[in-house]
């Protein structure tokens, strides 16, 4: 019988959702699908917690629990009694307790198609080679220098079949790409990167 095994900071994030109205559980259940088809919208969570009274890091922290359940749920496969065994260690109310269940129920198939979507459709990186090609000169310039970068990237699929793709680019161009993949790492770093992570693993 396969649980959900929730960290201190999940339970945390969770605990929000007692304080708040089931009117309010509902939305952020809405809100957490949100979430999970077009990614994080800080505007809604500073909409939600003006009009709940609240913090919006409170709000963005529950609806992260919330999508936490039903990613994790969803992947899992988890029956009706599974789900409600993972959430009782939260010590809700019934009715908050019978609100999750009802979430997790109504978007399960949409989560669990989703995810399943993500992990099927991304290429694994295996080698790459390059190299710099450049003409120096030809008969009708002399003085001639023009480079570009040639990229050999090869990838494999979910069926362990090899793809080879050829890139070329650039200097320029490949400078604001590195520049790019460089931010992007130090975005990684982010407590709010992370934050996300813990959520939708």
């Amino acid at each position: 019988m396969p649980l959900l095994l929730l960290s201190k900071e999940h339970k945390e994030h969770l605990s929000f959702l007692s304080t708040v109205d089931e009117e309010a559980v509902t939305e952020f259940g809405k809100l957490a699908m949100d979430f999970v088809l077009k990614g994080v919208n800080p505007k809604v969570y500073n909409a939600a917690s003006k009009k709940l009274g609240v913090d919006a890091d409170s709000v963005q922290h529950a609806v992260e629990g919330i999508m936490f359940l039903l990613t994790e749920s969803s992947k899992m496969n988890m029956s009706d009694m599974d789900f409600n065994d993972s959430v009782m260690i939260l010590g809700f109310a019934d009715q908050l307790h019978q609100q999750l269940m009802e979430v997790y129920k109504e978007h399960m198939d949409t989560v669990r198609r989703i995810t399943g979507e993500m992990a099927m459709t991304l290429p694994q990186y295996k080698d790459m080679k390059w190299r710099i090609d450049a003409q120096i000169a030809s008969r009708t310039l002399r003085q001639q220098n023009d480079p570009s970068v040639v990229i050999h990237l090869d990838t494999i699929d979910v069926n362990a079949d090899p793809k080879a793709i050829v890139l070329q680019t650039d200097p320029a161009t490949l400078a604001r790409v590195t520049s790019q993949l460089e931010a992007a790492l130090k975005a990684v770093k982010s407590s709010h990167y992370r934050r996300i992570t813990r959520a939708i693993k």
